[in-house]
């Protein structure tokens, strides 16, 4: 049975004119929830220059993708009633005091990690993907774990911050790693110690529960999935649905592991970050870590390493021949960070970074 797949993306909300991020998340999830009759889709995050979606679970790829389309479009027309626009870039290229939401436990989050939480006005995207049970799932955190890095580069789409270059394809990887449980964690080996670990970092007291484990991928507390939560938001849409297919293939590839019996690589979360780190440095522009090695390598040596990884998983799921073209055309145009740093070059201006990627952000 194929697995089903659910994507959550984070988008940024900025000014229709200005193009300067706008505190807006309220005034765009009414309009959201009145134009869906109540039943929206949409959620606030941690800072009101942002708001989230979640797709359904789906099987078939091509489903999800409409389906990102789809919450893409509403999110920009409900934001286009405010004076807003959406934009899927995973930190804002223009100088941003951000606002944090009024919720508890956002005021919590603010309260106890200072400017770590203010600072925090970065969009992700999270792949969630079905497992059969925790056991099966911590077998495939266990597993996927060398090849998370890639994922990353693949998605890297935040060149920029506060109006600077930052010299890396994903700063959000950079920010987000600010949080006291964000990053690889350690083989587990079982979902009993899995859990063990999980109570015993929330038994510190420094985080608020099991919704602010913040590991690259983890248990989902909500759903019956891993959720593979290392990526930026993708500027273009079928970046998304490429993200969440190849993030299906891993899970699957994993799963078949651990059920053969076949044991985790024995890579050091020293050597992980170290990987992570060189992703969100280079995106696909340069040399990534090699998973099998965890030596450098082409960026395109190393993406068609984890193609022929997840080869026999996404045959099986049709989806095989649809991957490889769309991997072939995202190292062709590059990343959402390369595109970026190309319209700054063409134009000298964040502000068309900003509108050019607006209109990227639905096609």
């Amino acid at each position: 049975m194929v697995r089903t797949v659910g994507v959550e993306e984070e988008l940024l909300l900025v000014d229709a004119r200005s193009h300067e991020p706008r505190a807006l998340s309220k005034a765009v999830l009414a309009r959201a929830e009145r134009r869906a009759q109540g039943d929206s889709v949409f959620e606030p995050e941690l800072h009101d220059q942002q708001l989230e979606f979640a797709t359904e679970p789906r099987a078939d790829m091509r489903e999800l993708a409409v389906e990102i389309c789809r919450w893409r479009a509403e999110a920009a027309q409900s934001a286009a009633e405010a004076g807003a626009a959406v934009v899927a870039l995973a930190t804002a290229p223009l100088p941003v005091s951000a606002a944090i939401g009024e919720s508890d436990r956002y005021q919590w989050m603010a309260k106890r990690f200072g400017l770590t939480a203010q600072e925090q006005l970065t969009c992700g995207c999270h792949v969630h993907v079905s497992v059969e049970s925790d056991e099966e799932g911590v077998g495939v955190l266990d597993r996927v774990r060398p090849w998370l890095s890639v994922l990353l580069a693949l998605s890297a789409n935040s060149p920029f911050w506060q109006g600077r270059d930052t010299g890396y394809a994903s700063y959000r990887s950079r920010v987000w790693g600010r949080w006291p449980s964000a990053g690889p964690a350690e083989t587990f080996g079982s979902a009993n110690l899995y859990h063990a670990q999980v109570d015993a970092l929330i038994g510190t007291g420094v985080l608020r529960d099991k919704g602010m484990i913040y590991f690259d991928a983890r248990l989902s507390h909500r759903y019956p999935t891993v959720e593979i939560r290392v990526a930026d938001v993708c500027l273009q849409p079928a970046d998304a649905a490429l993200l969440a297919t190849l993030a299906r293939g891993l899970v699957e590839t994993a799963a078949r592991g651990w059920h053969a019996g076949a044991p985790a690589a024995p890579v050091s979360v020293g050597l992980l970050r170290m990987a992570a780190w060189q992703a969100g440095r280079a995106g696909t522009d340069g040399k990534l870590l090699h998973p099998a090695t965890m030596l450098p390598a082409p960026a395109t040596e190393v993406v068609g390493a984890l193609l022929v990884h997840v080869r026999d998983a996404l045959e099986d799921s049709a989806d095989f021949e649809a991957a490889e073209v769309a991997l072939r055309e995202l190292l062709h145009r590059g990343t959402g960070a390369r595109t970026q740093r190309e319209v700054l070059a063409r134009t000298g201006s964040l502000r068309r970074v900003v509108a050019e990627c607006v209109a990227k952000t639905h096609n």
